[in-house]
């Protein structure tokens, strides 16, 4: 019998396969526990449809970090901050500064958890910064860290 799963069955398939079962199986555990559903003609190709749009929707999206990865590698971000003579800064730079000003120059929305900075930068200087535009899309772009005058 050929039904629709609502949720992840283990040993069975992912959410919203299509998949075939054995009459008892899907009457007497996954019917009664609303695992699953009949497969009618349509709701199959509603199914199929929903996950045609979602496998476009992921190519657009994976397209798009591409996009952003590029830009972002060849972006150069100036942040400029209150330093000492020595070029120790007063406070300190940021993951939070450097979205900031990603934004300000590139008007790319950017997580600052996704901008991977070990520790707060604290001196005048030039950086190399990754940032994670998508799972496995890393952009590595300069930061100089500049005296305000």
């Amino acid at each position: 019998m050929d039904v629709i799963l609502l949720q992840d069955v283990a040993g069975l398939g992912a959410k919203g396969e299509v998949v075939s079962a054995a009459d008892g199986y899907v009457r007497n555990f996954l019917l009664p526990r609303k695992l699953a559903e009949l497969a009618t003609p349509g709701r199959a190709a509603e199914v199929r449809r929903r996950q045609e749009a979602e496998e476009t929707r992921a190519r657009r999206e994976a397209e798009r970090a591409g996009e952003v990865t590029e830009l972002l590698g060849k972006t150069v971000i100036t942040v400029t901050a209150q330093a000492g003579e020595d070029g120790r800064l007063f406070g300190s730079v940021t993951a939070a500064d450097i979205a900031q000003e990603v934004f300000n120059a590139r008007q790319v929305k950017i997580d600052k958890k996704k901008v991977s900075l070990p520790e707060p930068i604290k001196e005048t200087g030039d950086y190399m910064v990754d940032v994670e535009v998508q799972p496995g899309s890393v952009a590595t772009m300069k930061v100089m860290v500049v005296a305000a005058r």
